[in-house]
């Protein structure tokens, strides 16, 4: 792409991403998120740090023998090191080994950085910049040259910093990216010195690379390419050391949608939140439900006003489409709740109702009751849905708890814990009278209940629970408060919440184990 409206996006979740407090990626798992990023339509992909790990170096073998459709794999590294040539220092020759069309080195900007941690002259330091540069150039390669802490090393001492990115030039670097590593730079600062860089060396080949320390990764990352920098480099979800890396996740949508930016992205927008989900599947995280764009919460309405408003004109309360990035308008029910907030909730849900009807009325009552009671549905999307089909005699339950009973104790004398769990439902009109154990009462319970289902219901079977948390409400009162269960479960095919309350831990979370297998054949029934 070309012109001066055109951004590249550069993604360094494979190698900068990784170095964030939790996230570990296979080699496996690296080549699967690859060829995702190249599909959704990105530039370049960093894959890592050859010689680094043995993931690292499995990966780069990996994807030699993968053909992308756009994306162009980088392999990344360091300058050489001091007082050695560039074709004898082991780890430029291991950026060649990878083979990949790309090579990305940093080098130093900061004098901060060469003299107390290089340890060596600013003379040699601009000598290791080119030499680098020209070296892996003249070996056919691409070369992205990075100026760590070049923000950082512009104010200290503007005309060495300069000196820095005039080296990567005369070694005939393609792009030089301007590194805020430290991730303290405001918008103001990152606006002004980006501009003197992008006058003297021309926006073509001008990047940026932040970090979130102070919470503006994504802001200072826009204001770069506003003032003409082309390319700009960070991490899906935000990922990286500390805390994190500029997020493309928001960048990317924030350039289409807001600054009208031409990418190679740009026509698989609508894919962005599959892909931010994807990869925190990957990672084995959970997903930010209140990240900008792709969270959960990004167009989700609570309060009742709010509701009526983006029920008559969405873009009242919100400040895109959420198609336009694979999102979905949601609305959240509570005691903040009015009738139409529960109409626009009931017609999401797939239920027609009416929302003047005395009934609607007399379910906003109960509705508030509960949730005074510690009842929250906010999460909790299936609990809701049976409690509304139940109040309008929607449908019959499929089963009734007739009794339940737990256990708790040692395992002959491993001193083990185990937990036994006793449940009688009534199926039609046959009462099933089930007993299973395991290591808590919860997991008991679960594995009790769905045996007691799976004759009648075989596909019981299929339900999984994914997540359970407590909430301790009214904590004063001690052993003796309200305790509020939310539990998330799945089929394969779909993932729903549901929630429980009570003064009883165990009674809540089987209240709502109870929602868990309702909703799944409720589900079943109406497919």
């Amino acid at each position: 792409m070309s012109g001066n409206n055109s951004v590249l996006i550069y993604d360094t979740t494979l190698r900068d991403g990784t170095q964030g407090e939790g996230i570990s990626f296979s080699a496996t798992d690296k080549i699967l998120i690859t060829q995702k990023l190249d599909q959704f339509g990105v530039d370049y992909i960093e894959g890592g740090w050859p010689g680094s790990n043995p993931r690292d170096m499995a990966f780069f073998e990996e994807i030699k023998g993968i053909e992308l459709k756009h994306a162009k794999v980088a392999a990344f590294g360091s300058t050489r090191r001091a007082k050695l040539e560039a074709k004898d220092d082991p780890q430029i020759q291991l950026l060649l080994d990878a083979e990949t069309e790309v090579v990305t080195i940093f080098g130093k900007t900061w004098l901060l950085h060469v003299t107390d941690v290089l340890r060596t002259t600013a003379e040699e330091n601009l000598a290791m910049i080119e030499d680098s540069v020209r070296y892996l150039k003249e070996s056919g390669r691409e070369v992205i040259y990075d100026a760590e802490h070049f923000y950082d090393g512009y104010v200290d001492c503007p005309e060495y910093a300069l000196n820095t990115l005039e080296a990567a030039e005369r070694g005939g670097a393609d792009f030089i990216v301007l590194c805020d590593t430290n991730g303290g730079k405001l918008v103001s600062e990152v606006e002004s010195i980006t501009k003197v860089v992008v006058d003297k060396f021309g926006s073509e080949k001008v990047g940026v690379h932040c970090h979130n320390d102070a919470g503006v990764g994504v802001a200072v990352s826009l204001a770069g390419i506003d003032v003409g920098a082309t390319m700009v480099q960070g991490t899906m979800n935000g990922y990286g050391e500390r805390n994190g890396n500029a997020n493309l996740t928001s960048i990317i949508p924030n350039l289409v949608l807001k600054m009208d930016r031409n990418m190679n992205c740009r026509s698989r927008l609508n894919e962005l939140r599959d892909l931010s989900l994807y990869i925190d599947d990957l990672a084995n995280v959970r997903s930010d439900n209140r990240a900008p764009f792709v969270g959960a919460s990004s167009f989700a309405h609570k309060g009742g006003v709010h509701a009526n408003a983006a029920l008559k004109v969405a873009r009242s309360y919100e400040h895109i489409r959420p198609e336009e990035v694979g999102n979905r308008q949601r609305i959240l029910v509570s005691d903040m709740s009015g009738r139409s907030s529960l109409m626009m909730k009931a017609k999401e849900l797939g239920m027609e109702v009416e929302e003047k009807s005395p009934e609607m009325k007399a379910f906003l009552d109960q509705l508030k009751a509960l949730e005074h009671k510690g009842y929250e549905y906010e999460a909790a999307d299936a609990s809701f849905k049976l409690l509304l089909s139940k109040f309008l005699k929607h449908h019959s339950p499929f089963f009734v708890l007739k009794g339940f009973r737990v256990i708790e104790g040692y395992r002959d004398d491993s001193q083990s814990v185990v937990s036994e769990a006793t449940v009688k439902v009534e199926v039609n009109g046959e009462v099933n009278h089930c007993v299973a154990e395991s290591t808590g009462p919860v997991s008991a319970l679960y594995k009790a209940i769905r045996s007691a289902l799976a004759a009648d219901y075989p596909a019981i079977k299929e339900v999984e629970l994914r997540d359970f948390k407590v909430r301790i409400l009214e904590s004063e009162n001690g052993v003796d408060a309200q305790t509020r269960v939310f539990i998330e479960s799945t089929d394969g095919d779909e993932i729903w919440g549901t929630v429980g309350a009570s003064d009883n831990i165990v009674a809540a979370s089987l209240e709502a184990l109870l929602d868990a297998a309702e909703y799944k054949l409720l589900k079943d029934e109406k497919a």
